[in-house]
């Protein structure tokens, strides 16, 4: 396992980390503590949750589940110094999460504590604002994306509120860095803004999606992580189990996410289904497995930090888990970026 350092941070993080959002809805309690087990023995220390998981669905019953479930290994297994944790504070619109408000000042810090308490821990290592206030082209929300519309002293003054109150809780010792998710170049540079201005903390990470499909971060982001030490932390590096191919022709087998959330997320439709097959032929051509060619593909982009995988099996876990040993030559990545070419964001 390779390790990378997280942002300008002296926190060491693997380049595989343990994603967590199914445990609680498909994934049980005891089946959680053994996918934890399995990471550490592969050699990973990173684990990323959320006050919002499990995910599959969102329900307010399950609210807060994942994190029990992972306070609860904490506590049993005595490992809490081997592990980087991440969690995250989850912003508006959800009302069964402090009645759907935006997030300030306030529900930042009750956000934490209450975390703290369901982790069983004294600190998080890195704590993330989920999504911003202002909206953000993410979640498929690309298409109707409309920056024109937010209030421009409103999102300053939020993003100054909130990055006030993680520096009081870093001073407090219950977090130890910061980092951001599904956010923009402009939020990352004006966090990063107020950050040198007031003497903060400064951003270590972004988690957003990338994966073969959707590739956002290639552009403006990459450009911010590469001058200002900014890592991504990419999530569904296999576009929601769609780089797997079990999707193709119309499957939906028994028990996969794609019978819970129909669509998943709205990744799931027509426009996808060309790029997975030719993305499947790619991998096919040099013998590898598509799923394992997806994650290492991420594994290769020079702004990775980690890349966050999940799994509902310990067979799925393994697989995600050895793309850490494949390497892609030049063959390869050269065919992919044709496909790229061919299908730059389908979905």
């Amino acid at each position: 396992m390779k390790f990378k350092t997280l942002g300008r941070t002296d926190i060491s993080v693997s380049e595989i980390c343990l994603g967590t959002m199914t445990w609680g809805s498909q994934n049980t309690e005891a089946e959680a503590h053994e996918q934890m087990d399995h990471a550490v023995d592969a050699g990973i220390n990173f684990f990323d949750t959320a006050e919002l998981y499990p995910t599959t669905p969102v329900s307010a019953e399950t609210y807060g589940r994942t994190e029990e479930f992972i306070g609860a290994w904490m506590k049993k297994s005595g490992m809490r110094d081997r592990i980087v944790l991440a969690t995250k504070v989850a912003g508006s619109g959800r009302p069964h999460i402090r009645g759907g408000r935006d997030l300030d000042a306030t529900s930042v810090r009750a956000a934490l504590e209450a975390s703290l308490s369901r982790l069983q821990t004294d600190y998080v290592d890195l704590y993330q604002i989920h999504w911003p206030n202002r909206g953000s082209y993410h979640f498929r929300q690309c298409w109707t994306f409309d920056a024109s519309q937010q209030d421009r002293a409103k999102a300053v003054q939020e993003i100054e509120d909130i990055l006030s109150t993680l520096g009081d809780l870093v001073k407090e010792g219950k977090v130890r860095a910061v980092g951001l998710s599904n956010d923009s170049a402009w939020g990352t540079l004006r966090y990063l803004r107020l950050a040198e201005e007031k003497g903060l903390p400064r951003v270590a990470s972004i988690q957003n999606e990338y994966n073969l499909l959707y590739r956002q971060f290639d552009l403006d982001l990459a450009e911010v992580s590469h001058h200002e030490d900014i890592g991504l932390l990419a999530y569904s590096p296999l576009a929601a189990g769609i780089l797997t191919g079990k999707y193709l022709d119309g499957a939906r087998p028994q028990g996969s996410r794609a019978t819970i959330n129909t669509d998943l997320g709205g990744r799931l439709q027509p426009l996808q289904e060309p790029a997975v097959k030719a993305y499947k032929e790619v991998a096919a051509r040099h013998g590898l497995d598509l799923a394992q060619m997806a994650i290492a593909f991420c594994l290769t982009r020079p702004f990775m930090a980690s890349v966050i995988i999940g799994a509902t099996s310990i067979e799925q876990l393994k697989t995600a888990i050895d793309a850490k040993d494949l390497t892609l030559d030049d063959p390869i990545l050269q065919d992919i970026a044709q496909v790229h070419r061919r299908y730059p964001m389908p979905m």
